[in-house]
């Protein structure tokens, strides 16, 4: 198959994916799949699908320079972003700009055997920094930060409201789901509850399940009939995840060159990221995350549907949130874990 016929064919998968449900489950899943993958062929190959990735300047000329003793010694914070952009695909006049749909904060201990994904809902209401020429500043819910001003000012938001020390951002467009997933040979989820879908009429019930990329995709879509909503989608997704991660690492990949290009080329074309964030340093900071040590938190909240000018939206509980804050500033999550073991969605 020529390479002509190789992107049109891939191009032709990704058109008929839904919108902001999944950017969750791309964002992670592109995260783990090169993170798990780089160090493991060799850093001599990453320079293949580096130059495919995008660099923009996200956390700008104001932010604090790199910190080489962090890099070298101390934890991370990564900030990952998903973007629900529509460009360039078929639909995209009918969902015309853009929103950060997935936010989340990746903690990598100063040990580096421990990731703990913070996901900040989407709707969190929190105070938005101004940005010239469109928003004044002031509450909103915190996807719209990306709509205003961009990665940059929905970094921006994130820092003001966490004062959490971003070591690198990462900007993820959600057309990559059902392709990473054919790409790993599908996957396996466990799901806790039943789920069935309103697009297709499936039904998953309680247990484990063989996924292929439409199946994983059309599961990830539902909240309806879903325990908790919204809340109970975002478990399926981070279930999704984990089954992602689990797959890269088990060592079967490895043994089909043709099947992990694919992967990582797919991976690395949803990407876009700091202009400083080099790559291979990261991918040496995660080398010893597993599936298993990667854990996943919703940031705690307090009301999940309060009345806002910007709609109903999501209220943080501010004493719980806070202190999950300062125990990712501190390296502290173990500790604050302990203390909220119902924070933990998966683990």
């Amino acid at each position: 198959m020529t390479t002509g016929s190789v992107r049109g064919s891939r191009l032709s998968r990704l058109a008929g994916l839904a919108r902001w449900q999944k950017v969750m489950l791309a964002l992670v899943a592109v995260f783990a799949v090169l993170c798990a993958t780089l160090v493991t062929l060799g850093l001599g190959a990453r320079h293949r699908y580096e130059s495919r990735v995008q660099r923009e300047d996200i956390l700008g000329d104001g932010a604090p320079g790199r910190d080489e003793r962090r890099w070298a010694e101390g934890p991370l914070n990564l900030l990952l972003l998903g973007s629900d952009s529509r460009d360039g695909e078929p639909d995209q006049g009918t969902y015309p700009g853009q929103r950060s749909d997935a936010i989340m904060v990746v903690h990598l201990n100063a040990a580096r055997d421990t990731a703990t994904v913070v996901s900040i809902p989407r709707d969190s209401y929190v105070d938005v920094p101004a940005r010239e020429g469109s928003w004044n500043g002031g509450p909103n819910k915190i996807n719209a930060a990306f709509a205003f001003g961009g990665a940059a000012l929905a970094a921006e938001t994130v820092h003001r409201l966490t004062r959490v020390p971003l070591d690198g951002v990462l900007v993820a467009n959600f057309a990559a789901v059902r392709s990473i997933v054919d790409a790993v040979g599908g996957i396996t989820v466990c799901l806790p509850h039943e789920v069935a879908s309103v697009t297709t009429g499936a039904r998953w019930p309680v247990g484990c399940h063989r996924l292929d990329g439409p199946a994983a995709d059309d599961l990830v879509r539902q909240r309806h009939d879903v325990p908790g909503g919204d809340f109970g989608r975002i478990l399926d997704q981070q279930l999704v995840v984990r089954a992602i991660a689990e797959q890269v690492t088990s060592g079967n990949l490895l043994a089909n060159p043709a099947k992990l290009d694919r992967l990582l080329t797919t991976a690395a074309e949803a990407l876009t990221v700091d202009r400083d964030l080099d790559l291979t340093d990261l991918a040496l900071a995660v080398r010893r995350i597993r599936p298993e040590t990667l854990r996943f938190v919703t940031v705690p909240v307090a009301d999940p549907a309060v009345d806002t000018p910007a709609g109903s939206a999501v209220r943080l509980d501010d004493r719980l949130a806070a202190d999950l804050f300062t125990a990712v500033r501190d390296d502290t999550v173990d500790r604050w874990l302990a203390d909220n073991p119902q924070a933990v969605t998966v683990n």
